[in-house]
C-alpha cells in the first residue's frame, strides 16, 4: 500500500515491492525479483509472473543490470539495459529497479506523460543518478514529483569517513545527513536524495519512512544478510 498522502497524477502507477507473497526459498524468501542473487531462476520467474498479474503490469518490467553507475536509458529509444535507472514517454514500458537497502527512486511528471526509475545505492547518489534522470525529463522541475521508495534508514546505514567525503566534495551542505558513530559515520541516504533533488528545483517529494534493514519480515536487506533477494520499484504510464 502506497502512503495515502502521496500525490500520484491520474495516469501513472507505480509500486514497492515487499519480500512476502513469492514461492522463492530461504535466504530468498520469498518474493525475490533478482536474477542475479543465487536463487532459483525458474522460482525468480514465477516471482515475476506473480507481481505482473498482481499490479496488472502492461508488458514484462525492463529489468536493468545494475551497475552502481549514472546512467539512465531511454527505453523508447535504447536497447540498452546495463543501466541504473531508466525514462520512457509511453505506454510501451514498465520502468523498474531492483535494490535491497539502496535507495530506490521514482519519477513523473504532473502531466502523466513520462515517468522513470532509479536505483540509487550511496556511489550513484553521490555520482547524480538522480539528477541526470531528472535531466531525461522534457518538464520543468517544478512539475515533476519524486517518490523515495524504502531503503536502509539512517541509524542502520554505518559509513567510512571516506564515503562522507565523497558526498560533502559533491555538496559541503550534505555533512548536515551525517552523524558520527565512534569512528563511523551513520548516513541519511534519503536525507541527502530528497537535499539534492530540491537542489535540482523539484519541490514535490514524497517519502516512505520504512528501513529495510529494521523491517526484516517486510524487506529484504543486503547489509543485514548479504545473500539475500531484491525488491522491485516501478513506475509506468497507463494505457
Amino acid at each position: 500500500m502506497l502512503p495515502s498522502d502521496w500525490l500520484i497524477p491520474k495516469g501513472v502507477k507505480l509500486a514497492f515491492t515487499q519480500r512476502q507473497g513469492g514461492v522463492s526459498q530461504p535466504p530468498f524468501d520469498s518474493l525475490n525479483l533478482g536474477t542475479h542473487v543465487g536463487d532459483s531462476l525458474t522460482d525468480v520467474m514465477q516471482n515475476r509472473a506473480i507481481i505482473r498479474s498482481a499490479l496488472a503490469l502492461p508488458c514484462e518490467p525492463a529489468w536493468l543490470e545494475q551497475v552502481h553507475g549514472v546512467k539512465v536509458v531511454d527505453l523508447d529509444n535504447d536497447q540498452q539495459r546495463v543501466a541504473d535507472g531508466s525514462f520512457c514517454q509511453s505506454t510501451n514500458h514498465v520502468c523498474a529497479v531492483l535494490t535491497a537497502d539502496c535507495l530506490p527512486v521514482l519519477i513523473c511528471d504532473k502531466q502523466a506523460t513520462q515517468v522513470a526509475a532509479v536505483h540509487a545505492g550511496w556511489r550513484g547518489l553521490c555520482d547524480g543518478i538522480i539528477e541526470a534522470a531528472i535531466g531525461q525529463f522534457d518538464a520543468p522541475a517544478d512539475q515533476l514529483l519524486v517518490y523515495l521508495g524504502p531503503c536502509i534508514g539512517a541509524t542502520a546505514f554505518e559509513v567510512g569517513d571516506d564515503v562522507r567525503q565523497q558526498f560533502i566534495a559533491k555538496h559541503l551542505q550534505t555533512t548536515l545527513f551525517f552523524s558520527p558513530r565512534g569512528h563511523k559515520y551513520m548516513g541519511d541516504l534519503q536525507g541527502i536524495a530528497r537535499y539534492r533533488i530540491e537542489q535540482a528545483g523539484v519541490s514535490h517529494i514524497f517519502c516512505s519512512s520504512d528501513c529495510t534493514y529494521t523491517l526484516k519480515q517486510r524487506y529484504f536487506s543486503y547489509r543485514r544478510e548479504p545473500i539475500t533477494g531484491r525488491m522491485a520499484s516501478l513506475i509506468w504510464l497507463e494505457k
